[in-house]
């Protein structure tokens, strides 16, 4: 079987490889793409870092494959739904880099407090400014951290190690499990306001996405210095360069970009104030051996034994089982995703109930499945379909499952309760036919909605007019409606309404909905 090796790897994960007599090792970093596209067309396994791009038509051209490992965790350079269509398991390698990545992002923090990039380029240019490059303490600092999954959470103990205050945010997060780490769990706004340093370490989501605007710079006290080495595009570059020549932010310290490598004209570049790193968080020999060796086995344990592990996109379970479950996986996910979306706080229970003939079935991998769901649109890559329970469980998440044998009203149906702050909410499904995915029921309005693109889910009053308004306005943002589910509660006079769109909802058109007389609540969903 051969494994093709596309970007550079540490010899650590190819000597593991060549170990195996029964594997062919083809190690080509750098190849151009008519080279990777002639390479791939017989590999039975391909490992990637960042620079090579799995496309769907590098997909289409590699008949044999079956496994896509990265050696580290982001997969922004795969074309996933491509890979699953074609039955391809696509896996990383989570927690490889989160002590180098945790330490490179404390590096940055104190090169920006004592400004020593910018010192030691004045020592070599000769020169002696003492006076000019005075900078300050972290002892006794508000450090806020923004995303509190495993990279955040070190972050959080060095921190607490330096003698800082240390602040957090995340949607996950209790405050009673931020406490036992030592910090206090506070909203974004009170970060903003509270911090002197302020670290990202969350995945860029479509609510994540220039989180960091010049809206939330507006929040922020004077003098606050910004740390980023998560992803490029979670701060607004323009509206940082604006804050950082206004003295609003004392300085910055970058590792991602919005556009990677940053242009020659990047107007960020020539402040004095920010410091930059050609992305080098998990730039570490420890960690680059760490990832390496991590997905190297996985590939070998997948090829030689048929065992799927750290997947984003397969359980673990045998062929057999997987025809029966694939139907509900996908209804799985899609039921943890919605209430992801749609719950305030942080979720401290999730309540799954298995009914009718689904209740048969090794529920194990559907479990896994909602789990995923329900963290993905928080933590990103980091969880997947192996890790998603002990993800859950160190934030605090009690998880409790039951299996009932009486069906309701469907012969199949997987009911699915979430508790996030002093909130519940229930969302059901079934399967219609044999393949397809339906949601039935979310909290009491009963309905019949299939589960997937752009939505558009709003609480309204049951007026005449309202939805004919709703259409109008979606129409002003050039938005098709390609499907609209409404479900009703005459006793006290609300709808929910359920539009799958077909183009993504723009914040300033949920903005305008959310404006409109009788609309409650409205949340842009991505199933």
């Amino acid at each position: 079987m051969k494994v093709l090796i596309s970007d550079n790897l540490h010899q650590a994960g190819i000597d593991i490889l060549k170990s195996h007599p029964n594997i062919d090792v083809v190690a080509r970093p750098g190849m151009k793409p008519e080279e990777l596209l002639a390479e791939i067309k017989d590999a039975d396994a391909l490992v990637i870092r960042s620079a090579t791009k799995v496309t769907a038509d590098l997909i289409a051209a590699s008949p044999r494959l079956k496994v896509v490992g990265r050696a580290g965790t982001g997969l922004d350079n795969v074309d996933i739904p491509a890979a699953s269509k074609r039955g391809i398991v696509v896996m990383n390698t989570p927690g490889g880099n989160t002590i180098t990545t945790a330490e490179h992002a404390l590096s940055l923090m104190m090169a920006l407090a004592r400004n020593i990039p910018q010192a030691a380029n004045s020592m070599q240019a000769g020169k002696w400014e003492k006076k000019k490059f005075q900078g300050t303490e972290l002892f006794n600092k508000t450090l806020g951290i923004i995303g509190m999954g495993r990279i955040g959470t070190v972050v959080a103990e060095r921190g607490l190690g330096l003698r800082m205050r240390v602040l957090c945010y995340d949607p996950f997060i209790t405050k009673e499990l931020a406490a036992k780490i030592g910090a206090e769990s506070v909203s974004l706004d009170e970060l903003l306001a509270r911090s002197d340093f302020i670290t990202i370490h969350t995945p860029k989501t479509k609510d994540t996405a220039k989180l960091l605007s010049k809206e939330a710079f507006m929040k922020m006290k004077p003098g606050v210095r910004l740390i980023n080495c998560a992803r490029g595009g979670l701060i607004d570059e323009a509206a940082l360069l604006e804050a950082l020549q206004s003295g609003k932010v004392a300085g910055a310290a970058l590792d991602v970009y919005e556009t990677e490598p940053p242009g020659a004209d990047w107007p960020l570049r020539q402040l004095p104030n920010l410091v930059c790193t050609p992305h080098l968080g998990a730039s570490t020999e420890e960690a680059q051996a760490n990832v390496a060796v991590a997905v190297c086995e996985q590939i070998l344990e997948l090829l030689l034994y048929g065992t799927i592990k750290n997947a984003v996109n397969a359980p673990s379970v045998s062929q057999e089982a997987m025809a029966q479950l694939k139907p509900y996986l996908t209804l799985a996910e899609a039921l943890g995703a919605f209430q992801a979306q749609i719950s305030e706080g942080a979720v401290t229970s999730v309540a799954i109930a298995y009914v009718g003939e689904v209740a048969k079935l090794d529920t194990k991998p559907l479990t896994h499945s909602i789990l995923k769901g329900l963290l993905s649109p928080v933590v990103g890559d980091e969880v997947n379909y192996v890790n998603a329970p002990a993800m859950a469980a160190s934030r605090g998440i009690h998880i409790s499952e039951e299996k009932v044998d009486a069906t309701e009203d469907f012969s199949t149906l997987i009911r699915l309760t979430v508790k996030a702050g002093n909130e519940e909410n229930l969302v059901a499904g079934t399967i219609f036919g044999k393949y397809e995915p339906r949601l039935v029921r979310i909290n009491k309005f009963r309905m019949e909605v299939v589960p997937e693109g752009h939505m558009l889910f709003i609480y309204n009053t049951d007026r005449p007019g309202v939805i004919g308004a709703i259409g109008t306005t979606i129409g002003k943002h050039n938005i098709n409606i390609a499907r609209m589910t409404v479900g009703q509660e005459k006793e006290r006079g609300q709808n929910i309404i359920l539009l799958t769109t077909d183009t993504s909802v723009t914040p300033e058109c949920l903005k305008d909905v959310l404006a409109l007389e009788h609309v409650a609540m409205a949340y842009q969903l991505e199933l």
